[in-house]
């Protein structure tokens, strides 16, 4: 989803997002932290959003700095967790010197618009182009409504093998990978919501 979508849809976004089995997060996220390895160091999440996954980390004792491009999406994530820091900046361009960080987390931050993510330095710490990725198509699911409160879902939909070419490309190799399904919803038996893993960088 796009930038401005997510300026206008963030106050919407939080509400949904903090709604206890609202957003698929609240079943998936044990999936994703079994990926997650021990506290060492310092975190970084980027596009922490309100910044749920920033809070559960911190819960199981990472050191975590949240940074997201969307003003209100920040503003929100202070104003639930004064506690952690959240800085607004583009992945692109963060501001943060080689070697700041331990882990960097990604939940739902790869399937950006084209823009989000690229970047004119050849040699930037953080380089996934649209064109980089390879082919891809737009993915629009039907709006959902529960209990007085709607959400749009999109994003775009990269081959795996695109995903993998980007992480050999930049020096990481894939330690675990997990592919979640849903079990209540038949269109997603064949094709999983998510794909998660865990990659390190090869010294």
């Amino acid at each position: 989803m796009s930038r401005e979508h997510w300026e206008k849809q963030a106050s919407n976004w939080a509400a949904w997002a903090r709604t206890p089995d609202f957003d698929a997060y609240w079943k998936y996220s044990p999936a994703f932290f079994e990926l997650v390895p021990p506290p060492r160091g310092r975190t970084l999440e980027v596009g922490c959003g309100e910044g749920r996954v920033t809070r559960d980390l911190a819960k199981r004792g990472h050191r975590v700095v949240g940074v997201d491009a969307t003003a209100d999406l920040i503003r929100l994530a202070r104003d639930a967790d004064p506690a952690n820091t959240y800085l607004r900046c583009d992945a692109a361009a963060l501001p943060f010197a080689d070697g700041s960080f331990d882990l960097a987390v990604f939940y739902n931050s790869l399937m950006a618009d084209a823009g989000r993510f690229e970047s004119s330095d050849a040699n930037a710490r953080f380089l996934v182009e649209g064109n980089y990725l390879g082919p891809r198509r737009w993915l629009q699911l039907p709006t959902v409504d529960r209990d007085g409160l709607s959400m749009d879902f999109s994003g775009w939909a990269y081959p795996m093998e695109a995903y993998f070419r980007a992480l050999e490309g930049a020096g990481f190799m894939v330690q675990a990978l997990r592919e979640p399904a849903a079990d209540d919803d038949q269109r997603w038996h064949r094709l999983p919501l998510f794909l998660m893993w865990r990659a390190v960088k090869i010294a």
